[in-house]
């Protein structure tokens, strides 16, 4: 409980009311010296009271101006999502979709291999120093019996390498989208009721910000089907076919976390597939994917619209939607104005391009990480996700809608 009495808004309130009897007091003795000589006459008494009203007005201004500046805290930030969010998820899984081995978090405090698949810090890190808040643990982290679910008041993350709107996608490799709201989130959603009551769970939650970076994984199957995945699949789909099962999938998906407390939301859109350097790899000339990139536009489109329903649905939902595509592209087509050199091969990698699978021990390893848009084939250097974090929070009409996540923390 906040004791309102030593609030510093009743401080400011008590402080203007003594300065206001200040007033009072003297200013017959202030409009004397202005040249209303002898005892308050009529004129003294006006003078004294617009005097006073005007100094009443800007103090009261002022203090307005004080209530409003002092910035509503956000309590927790919660996670979901794909390996651009991993902060070690995976290094509990028996998985090979892993990062917690050199050269990934070289530039990390410590040069530590934290599972984040990056040279250094991820998105969700600079996210969470806008916020003011520590990067959240990743759920496996933190569960089990004999764990302190008051950690739970702080955030989580549950984002899984791998992981897509679907749950074909990378299967048996991640924790899909659908097993992160519906087996770990539900799990945290109900220790916080238990420990807050409903209501003052649902306050939390309302204030907290949710962050979903999803949908990459499942574009790069779609133009990039592993063998296996082509023997036993039904007929391959149309583009338009599978953008229409990922968003049934993802409007359900949206509608589950708001079910479950989620009320500000800041979505993370597909970047430009096709510009990785795995995609680069196979299309001619070195060129961007045009493929790939065709369906991160469709359902950086399809989200959008998503969200657009959400919030007409619920009137309480709010959103800010991060155009990933948009944004990358300009550092893709002006690097040089953008501090970068390389945006075509990877910093850490084997092969073509270094876009051989994943970041390893056995990678090459480049000397120079900030002047390169991404760190292995397909992941942003830490440089890379710092600057677009910054976009995302702060806003720019070009790339963020409706509203930048700033604003929606404010609301």
């Amino acid at each position: 409980m906040v004791d309102t009495d030593s609030s510093p808004i009743s401080i400011y309130t008590n402080e203007l009311h003594e300065l206001r009897t200040w007033l009072a007091k003297r200013s017959f003795l202030l409009a004397r010296t202005m040249g209303i000589m002898g005892p308050p006459n009529r004129n003294g008494i006006i003078i004294s009271c617009v005097i006073l009203s005007m100094a009443a007005c800007c103090l009261g201004g002022e203090a307005a101006a004080a209530q409003a500046s002092i910035p509503i805290p956000v309590p927790a930030l919660y996670v979901l999502g794909d390996s651009l969010a991993d902060a070690g998820t995976n290094n509990y899984l028996p998985t090979l979709l892993r990062a917690n081995f050199k050269h990934n978090g070289v530039d990390y405090p410590g040069r530590e291999s934290t599972g984040r698949f990056s040279n250094g810090k991820n998105f969700v890190d600079f996210l969470a120093e806008h916020l003011n808040l520590a990067s959240p643990p990743p759920y496996l982290s933190i569960c089990g019996p004999s764990s302190d679910n008051s950690t739970y008041l702080k955030g989580v993350n549950f984002a899984s390498g791998g992981a897509g709107v679907s749950s074909q996608t990378n299967m048996g490799q991640c924790m899909s989208l659908d097993r992160q709201i519906d087996e770990h989130y539900s799990e945290v959603h109900a220790s916080l009721v238990q420990q807050l009551g409903q209501e003052k769970a649902s306050a939390h939650l309302g204030r907290s910000i949710f962050a979903l970076s999803i949908g990459g994984n499942d574009i790069l199957n779609y133009v990039r089907p592993n063998l296996v995945k082509q023997l036993i699949s039904r007929p391959p789909q149309t583009r338009k076919e599978f953008i229409d099962s990922l968003s049934r999938s993802l409007e359900g998906q949206l509608q589950r976390m708001y079910e479950l407390g989620m009320r500000k939301l800041f979505v993370v859109g597909a970047a430009p597939i096709g510009c990785c350097p795995v995609l680069r790899e196979r299309a001619p000339g070195n060129e961007c994917d045009a493929e790939a990139n065709d369906l991160s536009a469709r359902y950086n489109v399809v989200v959008a619209s998503l969200l657009r329903q959400m919030s007409a649905w619920h009137p309480d939902f709010r959103y800010s939607l991060f155009d990933a595509a948009a944004a990358l592209l300009q550092y893709i087509q002006r690097p040089q104005e953008n501090g970068y050199e390389v945006v075509d091969s990877a910093c850490c990698g084997l092969g073509a391009n270094n876009a051989m699978f994943l970041c390893a021990q056995v990678s090459s390893l480049c000397k120079n990480r900030t002047n390169h848009i991404f760190w292995d084939f397909v992941h942003p250097t830490e440089t890379t996700a710092k600057k677009l974090t910054a976009v995302a929070f702060y806003g720019s009409s070009q790339f963020v809608t409706p509203k930048s996540v700033q604003q929606i923390c404010d609301i």
